[in-house]
């Protein structure tokens, strides 16, 4: 394969790798929308959960402490006739202490009662707005899933469609050109460049006179010794002459 058929298929080359590298922004771009969804899903399901638990053993524990407060309620009855059956100092001040304590736990229980219910309430609150965050999601996914996964599936075989074609047009490339394409390539992002006035079109960094001259005189692939990309000579497009009308 001459040096100009080679230049030829490296500029394809590029191109092609340009397209697949806007298509697989696409797929990328695609999935993400579509992962976003499912995975703010899911994380919005975790929460519920968690919350639903939350709240059960909120619900648990105030049911246990109101029932502490009405065994309480009866023991403090109970200590009430003691006090009013007490014939001695001594057993009246024994059922007044045992009454005290007593009213002291069921305030305190109480108290506790005030707070798990103040949190549950707030805890409610939040797991309305969780669940209406959760159904807008679950209804955007419903409303997008068909059209994210039909465009990503176009892209998907526009990609595949490119790849053969790259294959195709790459297999008659010398084998040290392509490794060296591919090299170049996997770290600068874009692997040849041309230069017209003896300045890379990639880096824009003037090439050794020397080096552009040897370019000029004959096809070439050599390589920018700044960015070591590929380098060809093309000859620039007179715009004067590309602009100027037809004679009659």
């Amino acid at each position: 394969m001459s040096i100009p058929d080679q230049i030829r298929v490296l500029e394809k080359l590029a191109q092609l790798d340009a397209e697949l590298k806007e298509l697989q922004e696409q797929q990328a771009q695609e999935r993400s929308t579509l992962d976003g969804l499912k995975s703010g899903i899911a994380r919005l399901d975790e929460k519920l959960a968690s919350d639903a638990a939350s709240l059960a053993t909120m619900d648990k524990a105030r049911g246990e402490l109101i029932q502490d407060v009405r065994n309480m309620t009866q023991q403090l009855e109970h200590s009430r006739e003691k006090l009013g059956r007490s014939r001695t100092e001594r057993e009246a001040n024994a059922a007044q202490r045992e009454l005290e304590e007593l009213r002291k736990l069921v305030r305190d229980r109480e108290e506790e009662i005030g707070k798990i219910t103040a949190d549950a309430d707030a805890s409610r609150q939040q797991n309305e707005a969780t669940r209406a965050e959760h159904q807008k999601l679950v209804e955007d996914l419903a409303a997008r899933e068909g059209a994210i996964s039909s465009k990503l599936g176009e892209v998907t075989r526009a990609l595949e469609a490119k790849k053969t074609e790259r294959a195709a047009i790459a297999k008659p490339l010398p084998a040290q050109i392509y490794r060296r394409y591919e090299m170049i390539r996997s770290k600068r992002g874009t692997a040849i460049a041309k230069t017209t006035d003896g300045t890379c079109g990639a880096c824009h960094m003037a090439l050794p006179p020397q080096l552009f001259h040897r370019l000029r005189r004959e096809p070439l692939l050599e390589q920018c010794p700044s960015c070591n990309r590929i380098i060809y000579f093309a000859p620039a497009v007179a715009a004067a002459d590309a602009a100027s009308p037809d004679r009659g």
